[in-house]
């Protein structure tokens, strides 16, 4: 995986590249413009300082970044030249995908925690808990993908809620940031016209909602 972000207002001209879900025992080196951060021995991420002056579009950039081949080449070429052996890895997997609701149960250490088994892409099926006051079986849903970073910055990583796994999230309106969604909690439902599996198109989704 790899999650790029880009705050100059906040961080200054860093950009943020996160490959791996670290912890609170992580190990810092830095070599000319960037730091590598591990975990127990695993790269779990990257911070390059002096971002705009290797790759000097990002300057018009803001929030999570979507790299370019072009770019990661750029990338990888100069933290060779720094040292570092590692070398990035653009995903063709969609992170905010279609799924579907197939079955749901009652969570056993929660009065409002639902476990669903949810259908994404290739036929894949999920356990993601969900807290929404609408979850309910047979329906279609946006699902955030383990590795996905969501409009408010928030990366997406397997986990699990009271002792019950969760891989993914089925996200809210409000939180995908779709406009005139309801300000409450609740799954963002979809119209049966979307596909099982397909991109998410958040392009499309601008008129989900009426004013």
């Amino acid at each position: 995986m790899l999650i790029a972000s880009y705050n100059p207002n906040q961080i200054g001209d860093v950009l943020i590249l996160i490959t791996g879900q670290g912890s609170k025992n992580q190990n810092i080196e830095m070599k000319n413009n960037w730091v590598e951060i591990k975990d127990n021995d695993e790269v779990v991420g990257f911070n390059l300082f002096n971002a705009s002056k290797l790759i000097p579009e990002i300057a018009e950039m803001n929030g999570k970044i979507d790299l370019s081949e072009d770019m990661i080449k750029t990338l990888n070429s100069d933290l060779l030249k720094s040292g570092f052996d590692y070398q990035f890895e653009i995903s063709n997997e969609s992170e905010f995908v279609v799924g579907f609701v197939n079955s749901i149960k009652e969570h056993p250490k929660s009065d409002h925690l639902k476990i669903t088994e949810t259908i994404i892409d290739n036929d894949k099926k999920l356990q993601i808990v969900s807290g929404s006051p609408n979850m309910q079986e047979k329906i279609k849903v946006v699902v955030a993908k383990v590795g996905a970073m969501m409009p408010d910055g928030l990366v997406i990583w397997p986990g699990e809620l009271k002792g019950e796994k969760s891989d993914g999230m089925i996200a809210s309106g409000r939180e995908l940031r779709i406009p005139n969604a309801p300000n409450k909690p609740g799954a963002l439902i979809l119209p049966d016209e979307y596909e099982i599996g397909q991109e998410f198109d958040f392009e499309k989704a601008q008129n989900l909602f009426s004013e």
